[in-house]
């Protein structure tokens, strides 16, 4: 059977959410162990993530490589892979990112919103691309298998990392921008370029990325998923949610702000105080994702294909992306620990 795979969660984690996990049949779940962190305080995340699977080991384990989602399905729990939103957990210091990896990091953003080392967020007004060190992180990723992703970062530098990377790269949540214009979501050329690229796109549900916002309907998300998929390839397109479950607004504040300015940066919400959006009433939680499955199919969209969007196409991203190249440039595929 093919896997439930969703391409990124950043929930308040608990007990309660691990068993939707299972009760919605979700094999494996890509979550933010960390948006603003140095290296020690991604470091201190991983140890809370160690001490819930020391806490719920029949729920959940960590992901380290692509057979371990089969592994989930086989033993009924869901595996989770680790991801960094920012590459602050890098800091300054390219050696770390093989540490990184060691540790179980899968995922890591060039940028977030702002320009960072590397690249040009989606928020800055001027878009420089790539920085030298940039490229050289890029390089060392993908002989690591660590992945890049460009969810928030804006089209230049997006495009940049899709050439200069010698391996696909993800957008792990965000939506069409012709579908809706927020500043998050991808234009054409990005979207055709990832999936000519070999690349992977995961369509959020967070209502900001949402046209309508909390009252889009599922007919219209799974119809613009019907037709990105026609634009982009089948095979290169799934589900990253962007659930942020259970979360207090004052997160929101640390995810827009963190240690970068003193006051409150709206961001994509509105002049409000900054808070989590309601989500749309069909997707409150991971016993959702049937709805979802049931929208693509009254698009018309063929089975196999749905399959492919809420799991298949991730595992085979999975199987490319996880393992570290070898002097010879292919890749070493290590059994599940």
């Amino acid at each position: 059977m093919t896997p439930l795979i969703d391409g990124l969660q950043y929930a308040n984690w608990s007990e309660k959410i691990f068993r939707q996990m299972r009760d919605g049949g979700v094999d494996a779940v890509h979550v933010t162990i960390t948006y603003h962190e140095t290296f020690r305080e991604t470091v201190l995340n991983i140890e809370r993530w160690n001490r819930w699977f020391e806490q719920f080991p029949h729920l959940i384990f960590l992901g380290r490589t692509a057979a371990d989602v089969a592994r989930a399905r086989e033993t009924g729990r869901t595996a989770i892979f680790f991801g960094s939103q920012n590459p602050s957990c890098m800091e300054d210091d390219i050696g770390l990112i093989e540490v990184l990896h060691t540790l179980g990091l899968r995922f890591m953003q060039l940028t977030y919103n702002n320009q960072s080392l590397l690249a040009s967020g989606c928020y800055e007004a001027d878009d420089t691309g790539l920085t030298r060190m940039g490229r050289e992180v890029v390089a060392e990723m993908n002989r690591v298998g660590l992945v890049v992703d460009m969810s928030h970062s804006g089209e230049r530098s997006t495009l940049e990392a899709i050439e200069h990377s010698t391996r696909p790269i993800a957008i792990t949540h965000a939506n069409p921008h012709d579908w809706h214009p927020a500043l998050r979501n991808k234009s054409e050329t990005v979207l055709r370029a990832l999936g000519q690229s070999g690349g992977m796109l995961g369509f959020s549900v967070y209502p900001h990325h949402l046209r309508g916002g909390s009252a889009c309907d599922v007919t219209d998300y799974c119809e613009m998923i019907a037709r990105t998929a026609d634009l982009m390839g089948i095979d290169h397109v799934g589900i990253g949610t962007d659930l942020c479950q259970d979360q207090p607004d004052s997160i929101v504040e640390w995810m827009r702000v963190g240690r970068w300015t003193k006051v409150i940066d709206y961001g994509e919400g509105s002049a409000a105080a900054p808070g989590f959006p309601p989500m749309p009433e069909w997707f409150a939680d991971n016993r959702d994702f049937g709805r979802i499955a049931a929208g693509l199919r009254a698009t018309g969209m063929a089975e196999a294909d749905v399959a492919a969007v809420m799991g298949g196409n991730w595992l085979r991203f999975f199987e490319k992306s996880f393992a570290p190249k070898t002097k010879e440039g292919s890749t070493l595929h290590r059994a599940a620990e």
